[in-house]
């Protein structure tokens, strides 16, 4: 008699959920059974299941914790300094791409398959603090100390305990380096302002970035750009004293681009009240409820945000259809918020050619893995699409730079069949990234994603490969997955993050190179902003990313996978291009003697500050009618594609107008702004001393002219502009110390050594992490004619702990 037994539920088979196998059993002499069929007859349906070969060791199974987190539970990488931690799990020590930490603590998402509010008390009684519940999503993010991670994953009806990666924010700061921003004039706001006497009044505008006013090392803070009328609130002189609204201000290590981007929207819409959130809410999830938050009513806790925007992306939003955030947008926009984000800063051009991504319409099976790959790799993606064979995709990275590879594939949230795991060999092909890239996707995250970071350790260049292997029975019979074969990409994020050149660098055969803009940054309710320099209007920035966005399924409302579109979608991104590097008071780079904010997180307040003045001109117009002015009123940009300026360079005037608004001083004069204030930490001269009365003047002595001389070039001086204290007191092992430098002369570059190390590159405003001990500094500036300061500035402290 045949014994069919149901799905196992108990934890011990929690792997075997996700592909429920009918157990058939037939006892020695067809004996009659109840379907109560033994433990090993289980185990041996789900490790035996069809297609299990034991050709290769399986990877290794870390249970329900991330191969990265069961890395850093070990008691020899628990007990290092986080700089160490790092580099053993491939990460960046700090900025986006590293882990997100509070105090000792590293921040996890917790995903249940059922019961997520339930398991709140389980989470708590194992050690682990409580920071997100989000029962839409079956997922609880919580801080907990590595040696908690294991108790973790043991928590009944847990599927995956992953590690949450501090997300990008979209500013850049350029190697050569306060206060109206020049967008002001280049998108016409000025004039705008003048002809429509609009000013923002009535609108309020919402901001989510990383924080508004925590950076204590910032030249100025929230109270002195009210004071010097960048910001409104109690004081400023301009009588704007409806001060800012900030909702959430928690992200203590933030740089306060926040505040900065305040300050652009102030400046082309000063009449608009401002409110802030941030947007390193711990997940995505928290700043989906940020944005929520924003839009909520005053009455409610919130800022009842006429527009939000934002510069923020998470590494692991989706690349082909709408995540949480996405889903959040939208349901604001349904609301009537007008929503601007930044595109993103990750396009990378070489030859004239973007080649920041590489997608193919699907996993090609090579049947075959490079060399240094572990035995369990048996399946690689063949990268050429023509019919040679190639496992490997070639990427060279430059000295000292950090090489970030997003691997995602067209299969949807909480629908993942196919496991992809990623790898980075060396020159010589070693395994440079080992276990990082290889998450349980189908049976415990359920995201098709993978994220791999390397540092190049030499100053120069390398060129490193990327395998991307599918992990199917064969490779793991508990947690591997299906031999499917769907559309995958690889992004190299951050920029390019020193990448200089790609070995597949032109779309082919169905292969697409370039596209960067994922995300709720692609959304389609979101209106995504390119970056253009605000010193021309005939070409983007090269970071600027570049669209379009397809997405394959419909958006991931929650814990059951979305259907898959009936054609993909595909979405024109970005919208338009706004002004970035325009001045402001504290952030970004010290250019041209002053301080000048680089980057699409630039561009989307500037755009998000004229649909202020577009709603005041006309208070009814929905959001699809503000997005759709900006883009009929668009100037071209001929020598570029859609897909990198979308329709054109945001015109304010020409956006009102689009809304059928007729000026009501037309050709009104437009003041221009002030020269913004020094950022070089020049000296003040000192004041000449009172002599009396002025004598008058006796004749000179005009001597014989003498032959002319060459004087040789004056070296820069070099200044620290910002220092920690002498003894800076910690309870961990590493603490972070920022410094900011300064010359006497304005386009210097910066080199430091620090302790015993050597002098290399590094930018105006550097942080970094400093043991517990003394410490040297020394920073010397170099001009524009190659001439170094022969006396570098130098600073001694010491790193204290305390208990």
């Amino acid at each position: 008699m045949l014994c069919v037994t149901k799905e196992p539920r108990d934890d011990f088979f929690r792997a075997c959920r996700r592909r429920p196998i009918p157990l058939l059993v037939m006892l020695p002499g067809n004996s009659p059974c109840s379907c109560a069929c033994s433990t090993l007859a289980l185990l041996l349906a789900c490790v035996l299941a069809p297609g299990s070969v034991a050709a290769a060791a399986g990877r290794p199974n870390h249970g329900d914790l991330s191969p990265r987190l069961a890395e850093l539970a070990k008691p020899s990488v628990r007990s290092a300094p986080p700089v160490q931690q790092a580099k053993e799990l491939s990460l960046a020590a700090e900025g986006p791409g590293s882990l997100l930490r509070q105090g000792n603590r590293v921040l996890v998402e917790v995903r249940f398959d059922r019961g997520a509010a339930a398991g709140v008390k389980d989470l708590r009684a194992v050690g682990a603090k409580i920071v997100n519940l989000n029962p839409r999503y079956q997922t609880v993010a919580v801080a907990a100390k590595p040696s908690e991670l294991p108790a973790l994953a043991r928590v009944p009806r847990v599927s995956a305990v992953t590690e949450v990666l501090t997300p990008m924010t979209s500013a850049v700061t350029p190697c050569f380096g306060v206060a109206t921003t020049e967008g002001d004039e280049q998108l016409r706001a000025a004039q705008a302002r003048a002809e429509f006497e609009v000013d923002g009044s009535g609108v309020t505008v919402g901001v989510l970035s990383d924080s508004y006013n925590r950076d204590t090392a910032a030249s100025t803070d929230a109270s002195e750009d009210v004071a010097s009328s960048d910001l409104p609130g109690p004081g400023n002189t301009c009588k704007r004293e409806d001060e800012v609204k900030v909702l959430d201000d928690g992200e203590s290590k933030g740089r306060d681009e926040g505040r900065a981007m305040a300050q652009i929207v102030h400046d082309l819409a000063p009449g608009a009240e401002l409110a802030f959130a941030t947007a390193f809410k711990k997940t995505m999830l928290g700043f989906a409820e940020n944005i929520h938050k924003l839009a909520e009513p005053v009455g409610s806790g919130g800022a009842e945000a006429d527009v939000i925007v934002d510069d923020v992306i998470y590494f692991e939003e989706p690349f082909f259809q709408e995540g949480p955030v996405g889903v959040a947008v939208r349901e604001v926009t349904e609301g009537g918020v007008s929503y601007f984000t930044a595109a993103g800063n990750n396009n990378l051009r070489n030859g004239g050619r973007d080649i920041a991504s590489w997608e193919a319409p699907g996993f090609r099976d090579a049947s075959a893995c490079p060399a240094g790959l572990p035995g369990y790799a048996q399946h690689c993606m063949d990268f050429n699409p023509g019919p040679g064979v190639d496992t490997d995709f070639g990427v060279r990275v430059a000295g000292e730079e950090t090489l970030n590879v997003d691997l995602q594939w067209a299969q949807p949230w909480e629908g993942v069949t196919t496991d992809l795991d990623a790898y980075v060999l060396g020159p010589g092909g070693e395994l440079l990234t080992e276990g990082e890239g290889e998450n349980f996707n189908v049976t415990s995250t359920q995201r098709p994603f993978e994220f791999l970071s390397w540092t190049n350790p030499s100053a120069s260049a390398q060129t490193v490969r990327i395998a991307i292997d599918r992990c199917a029975a064969s490779c793991d019979p508990v947690n591997g997955g299906d031999s499917g074969t769907p559309p995958l990409k690889l992004a190299l994020l951050e920029n390019g993050s020193g990448v200089t050149s790609t070995e597949y660098e032109s779309s082919s055969e169905g292969d697409v190179v370039g596209p960067t803009i994922f995300g709720h940054n692609g959304g389609e309710d979101a209106m995504s902003l390119g970056a253009i320099r605000y010193s021309t209007n005939s070409a983007p920035e090269s970071f600027s990313s570049r669209g379009p966005v397809t997405n394959y399924f419909g958006p991931a409302e929650g814990a059951v996978p979305a259907a898959p579109l009936g054609s993909p979608q595909v979405l024109e991104k970005p919208d338009v291009v706004a002004t970035d590097g325009g001045a402001d008071t504290f952030f970004g780079s010290c250019f041209l003697d002053a301080w000048r904010f680089f980057g699409t997180s630039a561009a989307a307040p500037h755009a998000a500050a004229v649909a202020a003045l577009q709603l005041q001109a006309k208070p009814p117009a929905s959001p699809a009618e503000v997005e759709a002015a900006q883009r009929a009123g668009a100037a071209a940009i001929p020598a570029f594609p859609p897909t990198a300026v979308g329709a054109g360079m945001v015109d304010a005037v020409a956006a009102i107008e689009a809304l059928g608004v007729s000026p009501v001083s037309p050709g009104a004069p437009v003041t221009p702004p002030p020269t913004p204030i020094s950022c070089s930490g020049k000296p003040e001269p000192e004041p000449e001393p009172d002599l009396g009365p002025v004598q008058p003047p006796t004749p000179p002595h005009v001597p014989e002219p003498e032959p002319p001389t060459t004087e040789p070039a004056r070296p820069p001086n070099t200044f620290f502009r910002h220092r920690p204290a002498k003894i800076v007191r910690t309870t961990r092992s590493v603490v972070l110390a920022a410094f900011r430098f300064g010359s006497d002369e304005a386009g210097v570059i910066f080199s430091c050594k620090f302790d015993r190390k050597a002098y290399q590159a590094c930018p105006p405003r550097t942080v970094r992490g400093f043991a517990i001990g003394p410490h040297v500094v020394r920073v010397k500036a170099r001009n524009g004619a190659g001439t170094a300061d022969p006396t570098p500035a130098l600073y001694r402290f010491r790193v204290q702990q305390v208990e």
